[in-house]
């Protein structure tokens, strides 16, 4: 019997390695299906945010190529609310047997577990990682009026200013927001936040000159950067982004250890049989490899990433951990 091979759009982008892998559900406490995945049962990706956004972009492109390598149906379904807390735990509690996963993102999985201390899932213990996706660099910007073409003059500006300077973030406690206060804390200034509710209004106040600065993923800020209306200062990554070559990393301005990206990443509900895991693994790498989805990703700003699944387990302990300790830090707390 020929298996199907199509999406279903649905209407609506150490020790912590030791701890996850011994509570992702790896554990030989059920036998998988042979037959893994079934012609007749589709694979439902749940994605935890509404249509439209760069999670759901990025999803619906790769569900479309991880359907052709499985010659199975992937649903993708938006599950929306509570900041992403509400399809990631209907994945948390779903049966592991392959046919319920999450597109995952560096705040379901990231600063959600760090800002929210009642959040109805917990980040490493109730998955099974399979593959790191993507990363998408962020990049501080500022208003042209700022008199700062770089982080060393924003930050002898800011503390000739204590406070003075504001930065703008898309929300209270996502990624923004937190990327802003670790280089705060590991440049020893103050600045005032300001909250929006998204990056759209934050975008605006920037541009119009209301707040000072805005540090958001490469692919929000592009289009703004490249019209001259902001004006960028550093990217948040290990080396330059091919995107704006002459703009330097906040390493090589000074902020040692200063890395911080957006991620989207594919992950299971714990207990999901090893054979299972490993063949949905071994389809995502398939699936990433292809140049079409790789050459779309890239135009979203991503870097496609492929990682094994211990890999990506310690992306997600590290990022929880880093995150946690920023949040305590700069004590904040959305509960």
């Amino acid at each position: 019997m020929q298996r199907r091979n199509f999406v279903t759009h649905s209407l609506a982008a150490a020790s912590a390695l030791a701890a996850l892998a011994g509570t992702a559900g790896l554990q030989p406490a059920m036998a998988a299906d042979a037959a893994w995945p079934s012609a007749d049962q589709p694979i439902r990706l749940i994605v935890p945010f509404p249509p439209g956004g760069t999670a759901d972009v990025v999803n619906r492109l790769f569900a479309q190529q991880l359907a052709q390598v499985l010659q199975t149906s992937v649903i993708v379904e938006n599950k929306a609310g509570a900041g992403g807390s509400l399809g990631t735990r209907q994945v948390a509690d779903a049966k592991p047997d392959g046919y319920t996963l999450l597109g995952a993102t560096s705040s379901t999985h990231g600063t959600n577990p760090a800002v929210y201390t009642k959040l109805p899932y917990d980040a490493v213990k109730d998955f099974t990682p399979i593959t790191q996706v993507i990363t998408v660099p962020g990049v501080l910007s500022v208003h042209p009026s700022v008199k700062a073409n770089n982080i060393k003059e924003l930050v002898a500006l800011s503390k000739a200013q204590p406070g003075q300077l504001s930065y703008a973030s898309s929300g209270a406690g996502g990624l923004g927001h937190l990327a802003m206060e670790l280089f705060k804390a590991k440049s020893g200034i103050e600045l005032m936040h300001v909250p929006y509710r998204g990056a759209g209004p934050a975008f605006t106040d920037l541009i119009g000159g209301q707040v000072s600065m805005l540090w958001e993923p490469l692919p929000a800020s592009l289009p703004h950067i490249k019209s001259g209306k902001i004006r960028p200062i550093a990217v948040a990554t290990a080396q330059r982004s091919s995107e704006l070559p002459d703009v330097p990393t906040f390493a090589e301005s000074g902020v040692a250890g200063y890395a911080v990206q957006a991620w989207n990443g594919l992950l299971a509900p714990k207990g999901l049989p090893k054979d299972i895991r490993d063949k949905l693994h071994k389809a995502s790498v398939q699936a990433l490899a292809d140049p079409q989805l790789r050459q779309r990703l890239a135009e979203l700003g991503g870097t496609v990433v492929a990682s094994s699944p211990n890999d990506f387990a310690v992306v997600i302990a590290n990022d929880v951990a880093t995150w946690k300790r920023v949040a305590a830090t700069s004590k904040i707390s959305l509960d």
